[in-house]
Parts: structure tokens; C-alpha cells; sequence
């Protein structure tokens, strides 16, 4: 990966005090986990570009999402920076608040994650989950979903099972974010009736004129927040990788920016993330405060 410019990595930094201890030679190597989802791409394209820059060496897996958990809780995954809240409640309880995984830090704030449909199926009266079987056959009764195991689908599947909302003989379509949002842009063109789950950041909410469905507060919540994971000790045996991700807050006009320009440019997340670093070096600033490099230099000897 190209190096950033000596100019913007010092304006980076600032006057910034480094007062990390160095890492040891077992932290060379950080690994994260990514479920497929284009916001942790996002924000892993951030953390492996500054992470690299400091002289580590970054992996990122690409698993499911209670694969990682079981990750982080035998030491196979470092950190997860895709912890949604309260769509994860149920992992949160089994591996975080036992102490299996610990909880690093809040990245992200003001989250939408839930049930959505179209702008024209909203305009048709569907605003609710309650909504959804008045208009059973029009959906063909299927809710699409997400990779299988993904924790939302979980919750709608307990939907079905439960019978709430009167979706007991609904089907959950589960597939990979990119085939669902591709589902939901064929049913768009033909102006057909589908509901999927929606969040927020994402370029979805740019590209599709889309609403999200009230009612499904007691499995999704209403805002959520993002937390970043890491396996349990890491931010003792690694403190320097660990200031730095725990450093690292997002907003969702950036990651909204960073996924968008991935679409509109076809470019790739790691481009995306460098030149979004490049353009706000003041932000940079606050996520390096208190890190070294690896080695125990300052940044600003890049």
C-alpha cells in the first residue's frame, strides 16, 4: 500500500503526544473479521491503512457472524469493529457480557437497522410490520434477508416463528448482502412488492428511494449504536493496536462517503478509505492520539 505523503501524515498528527507503549512482536499481526457487509469493510479498509502506515501487517477474514464470535472467543479474530447494538443483543449476552469477548469501544452512533420496503409499497400503506400481511401475496410472502446466521435474521425468524404480526407462514430468503440488494433492485424496475432488511450507513439509502418499517423495535430497537470487539486480553498483551482501534470513532456521513465512492467510482474500499484519510487529516489527528508505531517510534518518522 502506498505510503501517505509526508506532508499530510504530519499534519495528521500534529503535535499529537504518542505515549503508547510499544507492541510486542506477537501484535505484528492484527486480525480482524469481516461478515460481508459494506460498512465493516469500510471501517476495516480504515483501520488496516493506518495500522499498516504504524508498521503492523493487517488479515481481515471474511466469516459469518457467529463464526467471529467464536473467533474472538478462542483468539482467532483480535477485533471485530461490527458489533451492531441491539441486532447483536443475543451474542452481546453470550459471549460479551460473560467476559469471553470484551467490549472495547463505541465506533458508531445513530444506527437503522430493520425491516424496509420501497418508497411506492410505503406509499401503498405498508409503514408497519403489522402492515405486511394485509398485503400478504403481493410480497409472495417472503421477507429477504442476509448471509444465514446473521443475527437479524435470527429475530425475523423468530417473527415467523412466533407468529408475530401474523408472519407465522411467511419465508425468510436468506442470501449475501449483495444478492438481496440485487433482489431488491429487479422487484424495483417492476415496481413488485418486497421488503428486506435495510440499514443505515450504506449506499442503499442514497441509491434507493426506500423506507424503514416501524414495529420491529423489540428485536431491532429503534437507533442503534456499533461497537468494536476484541478477544479477551488483547487490549493488555497488544495496547498500542488497541488505543488505535479504540480510537477509532465514524460517523455515518463518512461511511456513507467511503461506501459511496466505492459504488459511484467502482473503486476499491482500501482506495476509498486512503482517500478519505487524505482529505480530513484533522479527524486522523484524534484516532492516532496517544499510538506509536509498532516499534515504539512516532508516526511522524514514516
Amino acid at each position: 500500500m502506498p505510503k501517505f505523503s509526508t506532508a499530510v501524515f504530519a499534519l495528521a498528527l500534529g503535535l499529537t503526544t504518542l505515549t503508547a507503549h510499544a507492541d510486542d512482536a506477537q501484535c505484528s499481526t492484527v486480525k480482524l473479521a469481516d461478515p460481508g457487509w459494506s460498512d465493516i469493510a469500510s471501517t476495516n479498509a480504515v483501520a488496516r491503512l493506518l495500522l499498516e502506515r504504524l508498521g503492523y501487517q493487517v488479515k481481515i477474514d471474511s466469516l459469518a457472524v457467529p463464526i467471529i464470535y467464536g473467533g474472538l472467543k478462542d483468539g482467532k479474530v483480535d477485533a471485530f469493529l461490527g458489533n451492531w447494538m441491539p441486532a447483536q443483543q443475543g451474542f452481546h449476552d453470550k459471549f460479551v457480557a460473560n467476559g469471553d469477548v470484551q467490549q472495547l469501544s463505541r465506533n458508531l452512533e445513530g444506527t437503522e437497522f430493520t425491516l424496509a420496503v420501497p418508497d411506492y409499497v410505503w406509499n401503498a400503506g405498508v409503514k408497519d410490520f403489522a402492515d405486511l400481511q394485509k398485503q400478504a401475496d403481493r410480497f409472495d410472502k417472503k421477507l429477504y434477508g442476509i448471509g444465514s446466521g446473521a443475527p437479524a435474521n435470527l429475530s425475523l425468524k423468530e417473527i415467523i416463528d412466533k407468529n408475530e404480526f401474523n408472519l407465522g407462514q411467511w419465508k425468510l430468503v436468506e442470501s449475501s448482502e449483495q444478492a438481496m440488494l440485487a433482489q431488491v433492485d429487479r422487484a424495483v424496475k417492476k415496481n413488485q412488492f418486497i421488503t428486506f432488511l435495510g440499514w443505515t450507513p450504506h449506499p442503499m439509502n442514497v441509491k434507493l428511494k426506500m423506507h424503514y418499517l416501524s414495529g420491529g423495535e423489540q428485536w431491532f430497537g429503534s437507533k442503534g449504536e456499533v461497537y468494536t470487539l476484541t478477544r479477551k486480553g488483547y487490549p493488555q498483551a497488544c495496547p498500542n493496536a488497541a488505543k488505535l482501534l479504540s480510537n477509532l470513532k465514524f460517523t455515518l456521513g463518512m461511511e456513507n462517503s467511503i461506501m459511496a465512492e466505492v459504488v459511484d467510482k467502482k473503486i476499491s474500499f482500501d482506495e476509498a478509505a486512503k482517500a478519505w484519510v487524505k482529505a480530513n487529516p484533522q479527524v486522523v489527528e484524534g484516532w492516532l492520539a496517544g499510538v506509536t508505531t509498532l516499534a515504539g517510534g512516532s508516526a511522524l518518522d514514516l
